[in-house]
């Protein structure tokens, strides 16, 4: 087996996204199942750009965690770390989807996700240590044990790219200023700092892209990456800087486009290039993304992503 390249850790769910647009849950008729999970979209989004991947999670003694085996498999991702939890459920999450900008979600995760239920006893420390690549999120922190278990694994990073995703949803916090606190331990382990600008104002207080990432690089990352949805994206180092402006296409569902953006930068990271050439391969990755129905199964290949970007230029 080729050795691992990008491991990440945290949330994985099954996602049941409705297959009627622009229509409330309760007109909703039929469903499609996909595989979900922010971190466990960017392993299958990191295997689709050719990488090898591995996630760290848990899931239920249960149907839909036999699913996201299966899935997980199926996209050539790593699953010897999918733990199981005997006594909690798989999570699910349900959504609405109004183009171009309206997605709400209705998430299944209580009384707690088995992925929030991972402890430092679940880990492979020797494998995160190695792993060229680790990745972790906000969610992760958001409640114990995962919380000790994401702190436990960060600290044994000591080579390679270590990226933490804010991945701040709000409704998994008690409150900004706990999500705020804990985000900011984390990045004192980090080599790499990712969130949109929601994200970004939640850790620094900055919402305006180079305040923002000039804040980030303050509190530890050596790279601060602002996913700006429609503007684009913006990076920053203590020397370099680069900003792409965002991919021309047509919104259908913007789930899952962000996850595509991140495993797009592990490609870049990984292929050492410079700060213009990743953002503009992330953001192209996750047009695609928001262009499809699903999100796990949505995510590009290296082909699909070079020939948007080709027809870009050629526009």
């Amino acid at each position: 087996m080729p050795s691992l390249e990008v491991l990440t850790m945290g949330r994985v769910s099954v996602d049941l996204y409705p297959e009627q647009i622009g229509v409330s849950l309760a007109e909703v008729r039929t469903f499609a199942k996909s595989l979900g999970g922010s971190p466990t979209n960017v392993a299958v989004g990191a295997a689709r750009l050719g990488r090898t991947a591995a996630v760290v999670t848990k899931v239920g003694a249960d149907g839909f965690g036999a699913y996201v085996r299966q899935a997980l498999r199926g996209f050539g991702v790593d699953d010897r770390w999918v733990g199981t939890d005997p006594q909690l459920r798989t999570p699910l999450v349900f959504c609405e989807i109004h183009p171009p900008d309206r997605f709400p979600l209705l998430f299944y995760r209580q009384p707690k996700a088995p992925d929030m239920n991972l402890t430092p006893a679940d880990l492979d420390l020797d494998l995160v240590a190695r792993a060229p690549l680790f990745w972790t999120t906000g969610t992760g922190l958001s409640d114990e044990p995962s919380r000790a278990t994401t702190l436990a694994a960060l600290s044994v990073r000591r080579d390679g790219i270590t990226v933490h995703d804010l991945d701040h949803r709000p409704t998994f916090w008690t409150s900004t200023d706990e999500a705020r606190r804990w985000a900011r331990g984390a990045l004192r382990h980090a080599t790499v700092v990712v969130g949109n600008e929601d994200e970004v104002e939640m850790a620094t207080g900055e919402r305006e892209p180079r305040r923002a990432a000039e804040a980030l690089l303050a509190l530890g990352p050596g790279l601060a990456i602002v996913k700006r949805g429609g503007a684009g994206a913006y990076a920053r180092t203590a020397d370099r800087e680069a900003e792409v402006p965002a991919v021309a296409t047509t919104v259908l569902c913007g789930l899952g486009a962000g996850d595509a953006f991140g495993a797009a930068v592990c490609h870049g990271l990984l292929g050492g290039w410079d700060l213009d050439r990743t953002l503009r391969f992330a953001n192209a990755a996750g047009a695609i993304v928001a262009s499809r129905l699903a999100c796990a199964d949505a995510m590009p290949t290296v082909a699909e992503v070079e020939s948007l970007l080709r027809a870009g230029v050629s526009s």
